[in-house]
């Protein structure tokens, strides 16, 4: 006899069809409202809009968070603050500024990276942790 399972309405599932469906089940229960504003937060980060100019080997465009936190936080820091630049994982790179405005335009889609990140590891947690629950001890994870 082999290992089958059902969940839900689903029946004959092997293991690893288990282990899909809780997937996806605990996916579509994690996320929400607060990812769509992480994915905005990332897309609104990245530097679509074009600049006036900019100095040799600075990522090329702007972002909209950018764009409206320098308008919206003019202050100049007596201090330079850490952030991230980069269009992409290959071009990041830590820069230093004392614009509070452009401190904030560039912690925006890392603060959205952070959300998806957590929520991944959220999904996978609970789906192992359920599909163990479920399965045989001869097919459960770790």
């Amino acid at each position: 006899m082999s290992n089958t399972y059902q969940y839900h309405d689903l029946a004959d599932l092997s293991p690893e069809e288990l282990f899909l469906w809780i997937a996806i089940d605990q996916t579509l229960d994690q996320l929400g409202g607060v990812d769509i504003a992480a994915a905005a937060a990332i897309l609104s980060g990245q530097p679509f809009l074009p600049t006036r100019g900019k100095f040799s080997g600075a990522t090329r465009g702007t972002s909209i968070a950018s764009v409206v936190s320098r308008k919206m936080l003019q202050q100049r820091m007596p201090f330079a603050l850490p952030t991230l630049t980069g269009a992409s994982l290959r071009t990041l790179r830590l820069t230093f500024t004392r614009s509070l405005g452009a401190f904030v335009g560039r912690l925006v889609p890392g603060v959205g990276w952070t959300v998806l990140a957590y929520d991944v590891f959220q999904i996978i947690n609970q789906s192992i942790t359920k599909y163990n629950a479920l399965a045989k001890k001869e097919d459960r994870l770790w």
